[in-house]
């Protein structure tokens, strides 16, 4: 019983993160949804295509249901999965991250959440559904915060989800930032005084 309602909630989680990530592309321009965010070079297409490649791959191989595309090799990891080249367009890699959740959640469906799978690249390699089903909405959600802020970044849209977003309120926002701020150099100068 207790196995179930935590598949259950486990999936119903993933699910809807899924969306949210996917959501945050909505209203971007090519380059926006392309272009390196951060010094690392994290931008919100890349993400999606990473977390399409780690899904398909901890959701399947994994359970020895491999995903009927190709993937790269884990021990070939380069970055390459968190971006995305000129010639791979929004909807290939939208597309690619649906059909993922597809064979995740054919996965999910029909194995339980006990069922033993073998992760070769982790120290403890043997695991079971529940455990990857964990790490897969642990990185998820990482991510999906990731995107959060980029999205803020471009062009302050905040929400969780479609139907959440929160409405801009310049005024508002630049006030508050401006209360952290000033609290933030407050706590610098009695820092310094203190030191």
């Amino acid at each position: 019983m207790i196995d179930d309602f935590a598949k259950e909630y486990l999936h119903d989680e993933l699910r809807f993160t899924r969306q949210a990530l996917v959501w945050k592309l909505d209203g971007l321009s090519e380059y926006d949804i392309r272009r390196p965010l951060t010094t690392t070079g994290t931008n919100l297409l890349g993400l999606v295509k990473h977390l399409a490649t780690w899904e398909a791959r901890y959701l399947g191989e994994i359970f020895d249901r491999p995903f009927p595309e190709p993937l790269p090799r884990w021990q070939d990891s380069d970055g390459g999965d968190l971006w995305v080249t000129q010639d791979e367009t929004r909807e290939q890699i939208i597309g690619f991250y649906r059909r993922a959740w597809a064979h995740a959640d054919a996965t999910i469906e029909e194995l339980p959440i006990d069922a033993p799978g073998h992760v070769p690249w982790w120290p403890r390699p043997d695991v079971k559904l529940f455990n990857i089903m964990v790490h897969v909405l642990n990185d998820t959600t990482r991510h999906a915060g990731h995107a959060d802020i980029l999205r803020e970044q471009l062009d302050g849209q905040t929400g969780v989800a479609a139907g959440y977003e929160e409405q801009i309120d310049t005024v508002a926002r630049q006030a508050h930032r401006a209360k952290i701020e000033r609290a933030a150099k407050a706590a610098a100068r009695g820092s310094d005084r203190a030191g």
